[in-house]
């Protein structure tokens, strides 16, 4: 059972975070909702939504920790996760994988049908990224990022909110950074070795992701900012860009963290990094006060 958890993967479904995105910018209506009741049971819908998403999520990672077990015992670090130490047998994990990914797309579907597709459209893009796109220069990232972006789409379908292409764009844009980012410290880490542990390696070079990197970055923190007093459904004042220098903070401390060796797990950044840890939270919180401010 302990190999099992370890498989799941705990720390990323903070991943799943993202879900809850609509339910903070595009909910707008919640904020000034005089029952109570009604704003919970909406914040209550997105929490079921995180936990059967991250169901989902795991079970994916135990298939592609099936499909990864040699090149994962070629990794300093991943060859201790359970299937590539030998921990889990590989027919439990197809199995248990198997029913988590059913089982929590089955429960997506059963509390709103938009977001049940959303899920299913999540999974086959997974599935299409293990079994072959992972090995494709640019499209692994681009298929990453889609990820990121369907998490926020599922936050909007599973509560029936419309969500501005801005936060799309924004969200996505966001998550090619951080893939650019991943695969850069994959290389740097694994030196000579990089083609043994992940194929796709092999088709980048440092300087290309460098500049990959600084475009994706770039045109993230613009569509943030641009996102934050163009959105129709922000406060007119345009006081949500009071969040964007916590934007702009989280971004470079990310990049910086990156240039010294970091970045190859960005869940673990991003949980235990001290002072991104605290400008997401000032971020969340200032959010929450502008939206707050506005709906009264």
């Amino acid at each position: 059972m302990r190999a099992v958890l370890v498989a799941a993967r705990p720390r990323q479904w903070t991943k799943n975070l993202l879900i809850y995105v609509p339910l903070l910018f595009t909910a707008g209506d919640a904020w000034g909702l005089a029952d109570t009741a009604a704003a919970l049971s909406l914040l209550a819908k997105a929490t079921g939504a995180v936990v059967l998403f991250s169901l989902v999520s795991s079970g994916q990672y135990m298939v592609n920790d099936v499909l990864d077990a040699e090149e994962d015992r070629r990794h300093a670090r991943k060859r201790l996760r359970p299937v590539a130490s030998g921990a889990l047998a590989p027919a439990v994990a197809l199995t248990v994988g198997g029913l988590l990914a059913a089982g929590g797309t089955a429960g997506a579907f059963v509390i709103e049908p938009a977001f049940g597709w959303v899920t299913a459209i999540y999974l086959a893009t997974a599935a299409a990224y293990s079994f072959a796109l992972k090995r494709v220069a640019l499209l692994d990232v681009f298929v990453v990022s889609a990820g990121f972006v369907l998490r926020t789409v599922a936050g909007a379908a599973v509560l029936g909110v419309p969500v501005s292409p801005w936060l799309y764009t924004c969200a996505g844009l966001g998550a090619l950074f951080i893939a650019l980012s991943k695969r850069r410290s994959e290389l740097v880490n694994a030196g000579d070795r990089a083609g043994e542990q992940r194929e796709a390696l092999d088709l980048y070079t440092r300087p290309l992701l460098d500049q990959l990197i600084g475009i994706s970055a770039t045109a993230a923190l613009l569509t943030y900012v641009l996102y934050t007093f163009t959105a129709p459904n922000l406060p007119d004042d345009h006081s949500m860009m009071l969040t964007a220098p916590f934007a702009v903070y989280i971004l470079f401390r990310y990049i910086y963290l990156v240039q010294r060796g970091a970045g190859e797990s960005p869940e673990e950044v991003f949980t235990s990094d001290l002072p991104i840890v605290a400008a997401v939270a000032l971020w969340v919180l200032t959010a929450v006060a502008v939206l707050l401010r506005a709906a009264g």
